[in-house]
């Protein structure tokens, strides 16, 4: 099918998957994380050769790593499926209800969006993460994956797909554009009237191309240069093991630590356990000139180094004079994705909480925890960095919107 014949059936899947009852819904679900596990040979086949094609093309480590799916990883999927069966179906819930003047009952419930195109890079994971999402919220899902995960993907979005309609799910509401063709992506996000929302995952260059480029409404997620400012009289040691999860833990996901803010007045006591850290880690520092001084084994910064977004074992580093110039900094070269503070000073954390325009704010904790599960909400589908409808993790009932059922007694309006 073409890219137009396939968003058509899946408009015409939605219609009928709206009313489709929640006990069918898991079911698929179910079925679908057991598909994963039986096609596991033939998924975990497909994604070595994606691999070896990536690694052929020199692409960077921290990609390989997020390319890379193993039987834990693929185990990790199927259980991801399963919890989404297990979350409450946002479909139908009741948000509020009044009765007017006139006798009219006026009730607001959660509809599905319709028909969601998710445009996503070399992350195998999110096939099956957004499949199981959408199903759950009642939308049907054509997916645009990149061209280095394009075998992994056709495995696991058909291995899926069969699973669902086996299970009760109307033909149609999975689909996987196979094409490699960065055109395709430019059709998917100008189909209106067939395409309810776009959500793209990746980084900056695919985000601004697809709000570029989109006739259909967008939802931004994913651009992360994330900051932490380490304020003056902050636990030092504790604030060294903060910043390493933030940047380590796995430093390719959009929630790492990308800018490192330190007081100046901390800088003296601070910085040198920082620094040695970093070393000890393998984290390149990169540093403004006062900085430096602490890590003259790292890089120097430039004004280009402030809105990176690494994505590896990378890390800028700067001194500021306060939480004033901390906030000036992060309204300036942050993405309005999550930003922390470091500090025992309860004024200096309430005004930086207040201040600091984000989807989440942290005081004393790593960035790293910016994630659908860690915040109990189950699987994600992104991390909205924008304000509009949804912002932060988002679950199932971001993935609604909503409509009014209007009841009366054979009224008219006078």
């Amino acid at each position: 099918m073409t890219i137009r014949e396939q968003a058509l059936s899946a408009k015409k899947a939605a219609a009928r998957l709206a009313s489709v009852s929640t006990e069918v819904k898991n079911k698929a679900l179910a079925a679908m994380a057991a598909a994963l596990m039986e096609k596991k040979d033939e998924i975990l086949a497909a994604n070595a050769e994606d691999v070896k094609n990536a690694r052929a093309k020199n692409i960077r480590e921290s990609m390989i790593d997020r390319l890379t799916l193993n039987e834990k990883r693929l185990k990790e999927m199927s259980e991801g499926l399963l919890q989404v069966a297990s979350l409450k179906d946002p479909v139908g819930e009741i948000i509020s209800g009044t009765t007017l003047a006139n006798g009219m009952t006026l009730t607001k419930i959660r509809v599905p969006l319709g028909v969601l195109g998710i445009i996503y890079e070399a992350r195998p994971n999110v096939t099956s993460d957004a499949i199981g999402l959408a199903l759950k919220s009642g939308n049907a899902v054509i997916l645009k994956g990149g061209s280095e995960a394009i075998l992994s993907n056709t495995a696991i979005s058909g291995a899926l797909a069969d699973a669902a309609y086996s299970g009760g799910i109307p033909e149609g509401a999975v689909q996987f554009i196979k094409s490699t063709d960065r055109a395709a992506v430019k059709e998917l996000i100008t189909l209106t009237g067939l395409v309810d929302c776009v959500i793209p995952r990746g980084g900056a260059g695919l985000i601004r191309t697809v709000v570029e480029n989109a006739t259909v409404p967008v939802i931004e997620t994913g651009v992360g240069v994330c900051h932490t400012f380490v304020d003056e009289g902050a636990d030092y040691e504790k604030a060294v093991q903060i910043v390493l999860n933030a940047k380590c833990q796995r430093p390719s996901t959009c929630n790492a630590l990308e800018t490192l803010l330190v007081h100046e007045k901390a800088a003296k006591d601070f910085l040198p356990l920082m620094m040695q850290a970093l070393k000890d880690n393998k984290v390149t520092a990169i540093s403004d000139e006062g900085a430096f001084v602490y890590a003259p084994w790292g890089e120097r910064a430039t004004e280009e180094d402030w809105a990176t977004e690494y994505g590896d074992l990378r890390l800028s580093v700067k001194i500021v004079k306060d939480v004033d110039e901390a906030i000036e900094h992060i309204s300036r070269y942050g993405t309005k994705h999550s930003e922390a503070i470091l500090t025992k000073n309860y004024d200096n954390a309430r005004k930086f909480k207040q201040q600091v325009d984000a989807a989440v704010v942290y005081v004393n904790a790593s960035t790293r925890f910016t994630d659908g599960f860690q915040f109990g909400f189950g699987a994600e589908i992104g991390i909205s960095t924008q304000k509009l409808h949804a912002r932060g993790p988002m679950a199932l009932p971001e993935l609604t919107s909503y409509k009014y059922l209007a009841e009366g007694d054979w009224i008219v309006r006078k």
